[in-house]
């Protein structure tokens, strides 16, 4: 019987050493060096795998002669965690599903797993016991009558579970409390976390069953454990949200099988997590009264459009040095912005502080809301309300002409869908564009002085 042989790696580097040592000699940080397997022993195969899958071909083929095999999407039954996926969930795929300690994460996993009801769903958790899981199932509605609960952190004894009962879809609920006899460091160490990743993808592709894993992530909110964890798996799922607030955002951070700008968004009761399938509910809202410093836009995540309110306030500097500040916008953007008006356009804002909110608590990269934003910091300078019917989609350059944005007809639909009478785009995205077929009222401006006096006269 061989000896399972470990040595000691820098995570910086990649240099080795034969002991632990607090300083890499080549490349001088402190700290990096972590207790990896170099070979294992005999009796260290992963029990479960070699009978339950083909083992692939090691011969190299030519790229031309690969058979291409028909792999059909797992339908969920979570239409916004399948469109952030990609379309469903890719058979032999490994997911890591990351986001803060109370925001939903087990809650959501779970609710996949006791809705999904044509699988046979595992779920393995070392977090909980069976009673608090099945409280919560409870709760939260059970309707698959194939979901599994296992509590267990050994991977040998899960595959020896996963042998015998051959799911069709695994969840491990989390990562971090995993360990394996092949390492003997505690579990949530570096080389515990990368062993245990490992053996669960290589369980994955070899068996071509799905693996959610739900991963902590750390104080600067970076997902725990090695940066070589983000890129063994196929697709890293973060979940976002102030737990001050019912409203959760799902985004993509890495996807093989899709795009990595969709956006999900959900609402946190009391029963679980509600897909929120129109967002601009909860984006826009719902005003008695006119006030100015407040302008509709509409913005694209991935292939969703949505409309958000952007608010602002322009009111003059109490002190020497006016301030700059802006939630779920980018603070240097909006001193480009300001910087176009001051220039271009001759609005005095430099003597004044400006304040820039996105309702909703979401993060918006769209420059598509340019428009917007600018439109809505000119209505509080004047203390002049916006009609409520009225939305924006461009671009702002830099000399103060609207540019075109992408998508503009997903975009005029959407607002023409949810009651609006009236959207302002560039001129420059005409070409392409029917307008006979929208009942919306579309007014093509070219510099932002147009719109000022289309708006304020």
């Amino acid at each position: 019987m061989a000896k399972t042989k470990t040595s000691f790696f820098c995570q910086n580097c990649g240099t080795q050493s034969a002991k632990w040592i607090g300083k890499c000699p080549s490349c001088n940080e402190w700290n990096t060096y972590v207790e990896e397997v170099v070979s294992k022993g005999d009796d260290a195969k992963t029990p479960g795998i070699a009978s339950t899958s083909k083992q692939r071909a090691s011969k190299p083929q030519l790229v031309t002669e690969i058979n291409l095999e028909a792999h059909h999407r797992i339908e969920l039954y979570d239409k916004e965690l399948s469109r952030v996926l990609g379309g469903g969930l890719v058979p032999g795929s490994l997911t890591l599903f990351g986001g803060e300690p109370g925001i939903g994460k087990s809650t959501l996993m779970l609710q996949v797993a006791i809705n999904m009801k044509d699988l046979k769903v595992l779920y393995v958790s070392g977090e909980e016991s069976e009673q608090q899981i099945r409280m919560r199932a409870e709760r939260i509605g059970m309707q698959n009558p194939n979901c599994y609960i296992l509590t267990e952190t050994s991977t040998q004894n899960i595959f020896k579970q996963i042998e015998q009962l051959e799911p069709n879809f695994v969840i491990i609920d989390s990562i971090q409390t995993l360990h394996s006899a092949h390492i003997e460091s505690s579990p949530g160490s570096v080389s515990q976390i990368r062993e245990c990743t490992a053996e669960l993808l290589r369980y994955a592709k070899e068996s071509g069953t799905p693996v959610f894993l739900i991963g902590h992530i750390t104080k600067d909110g970076s997902l725990a454990g090695p940066k070589v964890l983000e890129h063994m798996v196929d697709t890293v799922l973060q979940f976002e949200g102030d737990r001050n607030h019912v409203y959760r955002l799902l985004r993509t951070a890495k996807n093989r099988f899709g795009s990595t700008n969709e956006l999900g968004i959900y609402e946190m009761q009391g029963s679980g997590l509600r897909e929120v399938s129109n967002p601009s509910e909860i984006l826009i809202t719902a005003r008695e009264e006119l006030v100015s410093g407040v302008a509709i836009a509409a913005t694209m995540e991935g292939m969703r459009p949505m409309l958000i309110e952007t608010q602002a306030l322009v009111s003059s500097a109490a002190y020497g040095t006016p301030q700059r500040s802006s939630t779920g916008f980018d603070l240097r953007r909006l001193s480009m912005l300001l910087a176009v008006l001051e220039k271009r356009c001759g609005f005095r804002l430099g003597v004044k502080d400006v304040f820039l909110n996105i309702a909703g608590g979401i993060k918006v990269e769209d420059p598509g809301i340019d428009l917007a934003l600018v439109c809505a910091v000119l209505s509080s300078n004047e203390d002049m309300p916006i009609s409520p019917k009225v939305c924006f989609a461009g671009e702002v350059g830099l000399s103060g002409e609207i540019r075109p944005v992408n998508r503009i007809d997903q975009r005029i639909s959407e607002a023409e869908k949810l009651g609006f009478e009236h959207i302002f785009i560039s001129k420059y995205n005409k070409k392409g564009l029917d307008l006979k077929s929208y009942h919306i009222k579309i007014t093509m401006v070219g510099k932002i002085e147009e719109v000022f006096s289309l708006l304020f006269g």
